[in-house]
């Protein structure tokens, strides 16, 4: 087979893997660009929902949930300390052991990008037929079925 015979055979454009990875990457710049607007990242904003949304307190547990490693959730709650939007806590008897909850003005931030958010998922959604958004998120957790989640970048 010939290069060029080979090459005709895979089209990039039409494969279905190259469209849900340009699907996600419109929709993930799309939402970074509005939670920038409140001094966000996508990965600072998904610790604010893994605190305050899922009750996770210990960073392992926050970077498991986010599918990140410990070494950048550390990074971003350490930023995120430092602007004044989670507190970090030593724990009473191992001292090893760090808890981690929002501060008032995390819960506040949390109330002003949730909107961004959810009309970010709208504004994709609302293209799809009636139901499509359900069937879709379906499909895609078979297509996740028994794939390994540690995706160590978010």
């Amino acid at each position: 087979m010939t290069h060029r015979a080979m090459s005709q055979g895979y089209r990039l454009h039409a494969s279905l893997m190259y469209q849900l990875t340009l699907t996600s990457r419109l929709q993930e710049r799309r939402l970074e660009e509005a939670l920038r607007g409140l001094g966000l990242t996508r990965i600072t904003w998904c610790v604010l929902l893994a605190v305050h949304v899922e009750g996770l307190q210990q960073p392992s547990d926050i970077a498991q949930f986010i599918g990140i490693d410990r070494t950048a959730t550390s990074r971003a709650l350490r930023q995120m300390e430092a602007s004044g939007w989670v507190a970090r806590k030593s724990g009473e008897g191992d001292r090893r052991t760090t808890t981690v909850a929002l501060t008032a003005a995390g819960v506040a931030l949390l109330a002003k990008a949730a909107p961004m958010a959810e009309e970010n998922g709208r504004h994709f959604t609302t293209k799809l037929p009636e139901g499509g958004g359900e069937a879709l998120r379906e499909l895609l957790a078979q297509m996740r079925e028994g794939e390994k989640r540690n995706l160590l970048k978010l």
